[in-house]
């Protein structure tokens, strides 16, 4: 074991001298779990330890176990929370960085070198650790489906704030109808619009996120005309952890973008049943995951809760994320101040209150656990199932986001501030406690959670699909997490557009067929335990 803790102390520093911080801290995290877990095999009667003690509170473990250690032990884990703490600082984390070097002071109190460093550390700035060059900005959109994604990303783009703004967008799906649904008002140009419709961002696409970050990158700055910000509009069923991760993870990302916050719509009238639900085990409950990770919240459909109710969702959301700043509001409308320019992401503050294993990669990415039916990896449909566009196209109900006419338009609820107190092994289900840890291990989607797409080559009868709706609210509302569509109703020349979240319902008229466009009908099902059979049946009797 010591010839294998000198080796990666050796390659985390070379990794800190080329300023691979991200990539450094995953050596000395791997090479401190496999110490630990060996020290604790081979050592008999000590005290309670917690799964990586020895990183996540690393004084609570000197402190535990200085009178068990050898003095070669001592040495070798000294040495890596000096090397960590450097690391950290070079990432930014100097709260944390502190916290590690201060270990290693606790196991070596004299030792000149570990007080320089902690004094370097706490001197610190953490703008000295970044790059001289501009950075992008950069927010991440998150909230589960039917919060108010959408409608909040086209109020920032149609927002007179002066800014250029580029949008990459993901979603979950397998019917494309964003033709029919989008909004071409938006001030931005198409190129800067990025879609990712082959699987879910948090996991399977993560590198076309990266990929987008450089497409963005090189069509703007590269070309002398730089962005104010980007916008990352995740699936509302992302885990937003991994794609924040992104920005520490990548040479190319940190060096270029930084994050400036992540901004969660919340719904009021169904978060409630999302944050408390009960996963299998191992399966991540992606509405925790999206509150807890919160810069900012945005409490949306105030107006179709009670106070009492409102009371309650803001009381389970502040049991997830302590300190996020929370902003109630109907249809996403906040000011701009409250989400663009914000500087709010802080390392140190996701390592502290959320999860303190942020910045350890997971074992072979993320998983699936059975996804939707089609497979994950090529049934999510970027633009196509929003009703409303990015970017010059500007939309308004895609993806989980209801559209802004009604109750059912309004999107997300808002606001805590910063992030909140969890902990812990596992994926719990919104309260204290419950954690956010995931050394290591790869983890799954709801498995329960699929998306079922229908598209004919035909009209529906007006009454028979009016039926079909009434069905579809009352017999599979509950697990409907988000549907959505685009018909050609027999006899009307109009698109009817129409949106759901549960068994809250929307639908209108939306602009008219053209001469030359073909009429077709275009469903979209995201939900828990969707029968296909069943919904492919009960729609083809409205066919005419």
């Amino acid at each position: 074991m010591a010839s294998k803790m000198e080796s990666a102390k050796q390659a985390a520093l070379e990794a800190c001298k080329q300023q691979k911080f991200f990539d450094g801290v995953q050596v000395v995290n791997n090479a401190m779990e496999a110490w630990e877990a060996e020290f604790l095999s081979k050592t008999p009667d000590l005290p309670p330890t917690e799964k990586m003690e020895i990183l996540r509170t690393p004084e609570a473990f000197v402190n535990k176990m200085t009178g068990r250690l050898s003095t070669e032990q001592k040495t070798q884990i000294a040495d890596m929370y000096a090397v960590r703490a450097r690391l950290l600082s070079g990432l930014g984390a100097l709260k944390r960085a502190v916290v590690d070097i201060s270990a290693a002071l606790l196991l070596f109190p004299d030792s000149k070198e570990f007080a320089d460093c902690k004094r370097d550390v706490e001197n610190a700035d953490s703008a000295a650790f970044q790059s001289q060059e501009p950075k992008t900005s950069t927010s991440i959109i998150t909230g589960f489906l039917g919060a108010g994604k959408t409608t909040l990303l086209n109020h920032i783009l149609h927002e007179n704030h002066g800014k250029r703004i580029a949008v990459i967008e993901n979603e979950f799906g397998e019917v494309g109808i964003d033709d029919a649904l989008l909004n071409t008002k938006s001030a931005i140009t198409e190129e800067n619009v990025i879609e990712m419709n082959n699987g879910c961002i948090c996991c399977t696409v993560r590198g076309d996120l990266i990929a987008g970050l450089k497409k963005l990158h090189k069509q703007t700055t590269g070309k002398g005309k730089p962005l104010d910000g980007i916008i990352i509009e995740t699936t509302g069923l992302a885990d937003p952890a991994p794609v924040a991760q992104t920005f520490f993870a990548d040479d190319f990302v940190n060096s270029h973008m930084v994050l400036d916050g992540i901004l969660t719509v919340v719904d009021a009238k169904h978060c409630l049943e999302h944050l408390r639900e009960e996963k299998p085990e191992g399966i991540v409950n992606e509405a925790v995951e999206q509150v807890a990770f919160a810069d900012r919240i945005m409490l949306n459909k105030i107006d179709l809760v009670s106070k009492d109710v409102l009371q309650e969702v803001q009381n389970e959301i502040r049991r997830i994320n302590k300190t996020a700043q929370i902003r109630q509001c109907e249809n996403s409308k906040v000011d701009m101040d409250f989400i663009l320019g914000i500087k709010a992401f802080s390392l140190d503050q996701v390592l502290e209150q959320v999860n303190a294993s942020f910045l350890q990669e997971e074992d072979n990415g993320h998983g699936h656990g059975g996804g939707h039916e089609n497979g994950h990896g090529g049934g999510h449909n970027g633009h196509a199932e929003h009703g409303g566009g990015h970017g010059e196209h500007g939309h308004d109900g895609k993806g989980g986001d209801c559209c802004e006419h009604g109750h059912e338009g309004h999107e997300g609820h808002g606001g805590h501030e910063g992030h909140g107190g969890h902990e812990g092994q596992g994926h719990g289900h919104g309260h204290e406690g419950h954690g956010h840890e995931r050394s290591g291990v790869k983890h799954q989607h709801d498995y329960r959670v699929s998306s079922v797409g229908i598209e004919r080559d035909r009209e529906v009868d007006k009454t028979r699909i009016d039926a079909f709706f009434a069905w579809l609210m009352q017999a599979k509302g509950a697990d409907l997490y988000r549907s959505k569509g685009v018909l050609a109703v027999r006899g009307s020349p109009h698109k009817f557009v129409w949106h759901a979240v549960h068994m809250q319902f929307s639908g209108k008229p939306e602009g008219k067929w053209q001469e030359t466009e073909k009429r077709v009908c275009k469903i979209v099902f995201i939900g828990k335990n969707l029968n296909r059979e069943e919904l492919n049946k009960k729609f083809d009797e409205c066919l005419v």
